[in-house]
């Protein structure tokens, strides 16, 4: 069997397109002396699509004074990580989280409660930039990290398929965050590549505790989805067009048609918060 961290590290190394590749290293020359390392993940990576698609990326800094020149940016980004900022590049659109070397390490394991971090690097993500080999291990080991946490969460049930776990793990984090997505997305995060999943199944498997019970999933509702909204109000100061965003992302998995109004623009912090409860209400967030 081979171990998590040489599964993970031949995940990352899988090449992907040059347009990828090429708007990672933009996105690291926007903070020289402090990018270690940038990571593709997502749908766009699943489905192989980038045209027309926001791409998902995560830039790894060395620390968050160092990464910008406006302290309050760097405040934010440690109170309530990530940061989260819009990019484009070569006639394709992004957005990218930005964490520490330390809080992405931290926010792979089950130290934290809060799923967003660990759930989506249990799935298959990139090494897209690293500025040395010293950023490449550390990203190696955080995101080792995150599948047994994922599984460890969601607790051991008696004679449950490997797959099985997998999906039923990825249908709680989802439960856990405010999502404009579609029921059933869950699943099909395991079902667009079942045998990575099954590949994994073991290494991953192993390093969970042989009692884990999982639970606490009530309390990582409310903190979530919490956690969420705040995040919501953030971005709304940090994010540049985070209402035009937010409704994008919505249309897109919810099949809604919201148009953003002149007044939501003046005001997105006020529109991002109106539009949870209305969403809500359809089904469309969970």
């Amino acid at each position: 069997m081979n171990s998590l961290p040489k599964l993970v590290r031949g995940e990352l190394s899988h090449p992907v397109d040059p347009r990828v590749t090429a708007m990672a290293a933009a996105i690291a020359a926007e903070y020289p002396g402090s990018a270690r390392a940038v990571l593709f993940y997502g749908s766009c990576l699943r489905e192989s699509e980038l045209d027309g698609l926001m791409l998902d990326f995560y830039l790894i800094v060395s620390d968050y004074g160092d990464a910008y020149d406006r302290r309050w940016l760097a405040a934010a980004n440690r109170l309530i990580p990530p940061n989260v900022f819009p990019f484009q590049h070569g006639g394709l659109v992004a957005k990218y989280a930005v964490l520490s070397e330390a809080d992405f390490h931290r926010l792979n394991g089950p130290e934290t409660r809060n799923v967003s971090v660990w759930a989506r690097f249990a799935q298959p993500s990139r090494i897209v930039w690293a500025v040395d080999d010293t950023a490449r291990d550390k990203a190696v080991a955080a995101i080792s990290r995150a599948a047994p946490t994922l599984l460890t969460a969601a607790g051991r049930v008696a004679s449950e398929a490997p797959l099985d776990w997998w999906r039923r793990a990825f249908a709680l984090t989802y439960s856990a965050e405010l999502r404009a997505e579609r029921q059933g997305r869950a699943q099909s995060v395991v079902d667009a590549d079942p045998d990575r999943y099954r590949r994994f199944a073991d290494a991953a498997i192993a390093a969970v505790p042989a009692r884990a019970a999982g639970g606490g999933w009530a309390r990582r509702r409310i903190e979530g989805k919490a956690l969420s909204i705040v995040r919501l109000a953030k971005a709304a100061f940090t994010y540049a067009g985070g209402i035009d965003y937010l409704a994008w992302k919505i249309n897109r998995h919810a099949g809604t048609k919201i148009e953003i109004k002149p007044w939501q623009r003046r005001w997105p912090l006020l529109a991002a918060l109106t539009l949870v409860p209305r969403l809500m209400r359809s089904g469309a967030i969970r």
